[in-house]
């Protein structure tokens, strides 16, 4: 069953229309043949969609990311990578399934490969926890690195969730240590990191596998430090601000590049990776190679440097002079 946005009624009400006009042939009354109505609806289509997919509002695209028939980390594992066999637990408190990740191929690379894994139906979201991680997950994806890191493995984490769980069993085993943990240490492996934003990236869960020296990030995902809901509800006391919040924090793929916090933008299907799942994973996969071989051209030190200046560059500001 197909999922529609709101943004996309005209695109779906001209489909229908197709759809009535193939079921009764008849009925067609523009004093044209069947078949050149339906090319006209078929073409009418193409450039509503076009003119819909090239005007997106932030708010639009964050509800694209939000879908729920995309490609998910476990997609993208079979469409983009080969061989993978995941590795399980943190081998400190449990195995958190809100997070995947074990060894895999990218072509004839092989790399440690890491997400965030959300759920399709109501069973499988309980099981992954709609994809925000514990802290054992942050700690799993930190064993993982090790791993990576000791064996001279490339790392890729694919990012794709709302947020870290906000629980008060997360907060009981320290879900901030955990973050905090990982950012230190993704700064300092050797190894080379290339994270992708496949979908949501939302605040500190997001980041707990972000820090990288290539941050690349899909056409329709956004990567923010709070949800625009959360956004809304701060600044604006009201929840129902959150289009209004979207267009504040700048958390759009674009946006992102023109201020120089994402590296790269892989480009989409029109309407979004669901659409077309296997361009997007030839796109992914055609990205993530690109900038492996860029960065394995450089040493161990030369990654690190360029790393920590890519974070420290982060932010920018204004200085007034004091008045005489």
């Amino acid at each position: 069953m197909k999922h529609y946005l709101d943004f996309e009624k005209p695109i779906v009400e001209l489909q229908r229309k197709l759809e009535e006009l193939r079921k009764h042939p008849e009925t067609h009354s523009l004093g044209i043949s069947f078949e050149e109505e339906a090319a006209q609806i078929e073409k009418k289509i193409d450039e509503t969609r076009r003119l819909i997919f090239s005007n997106l509002t932030p708010w639009q695209r964050v509800q694209l990311a939000r879908h729920p028939k995309p490609p998910y980390t476990l997609d993208y594992l079979q469409l983009t990578f080969g061989d993978f066999s995941e590795l399980h637990g943190d081998r400190l408190f449990s195995d958190d399934r809100a997070v995947v990740g074990g060894f895999a191929r990218l072509d004839e690379q092989r790399v440690v490969v890491i997400g965030t894994q959300k759920g399709r139906e109501t069973r499988e979201n309980i099981l992954r926890n709609f994809g925000s991680a514990h802290p054992e997950g942050y700690r799993k994806a930190l064993r993982l690195m090790r791993l990576a890191d000791k064996f001279g493995l490339p790392i890729i984490t694919l990012i794709d969730t709302a947020g870290a769980y906000p629980g008060v069993g997360a907060e009981e085993r320290h879900i901030a240590e955990a973050i905090a943990v990982n950012l230190r240490e993704m700064m300092l492996f050797e190894t080379p990191i290339v994270a992708a934003v496949i979908g949501e990236g939302g605040s500190g869960g997001a980041l707990g596998i972000g820090v990288a020296d290539r941050v690349l990030i899909l056409e329709n995902a956004y990567y923010s430090v709070i949800s625009p809901e959360g956004c809304a509800a701060i600044l604006w006391k009201d929840r129902a601000a959150a289009a209004k919040a979207a267009e504040a924090l700048k958390i759009t793929a674009r946006e992102l590049h023109e201020l120089g916090l994402v590296d790269e933008i892989i480009p989409e299907p029109l309407g979004g990776a669901h659409n077309d799942p296997e361009t997007t994973a030839r796109a992914l996969r055609q990205h993530l190679l690109k900038h492996l071989k860029q960065l394995q051209k450089l040493s161990a030190g030369e990654r690190l440097k360029k790393r920590y200046d890519k974070f420290r560059s982060y932010g920018h500001y204004l200085e007034q002079q004091a008045a005489a």
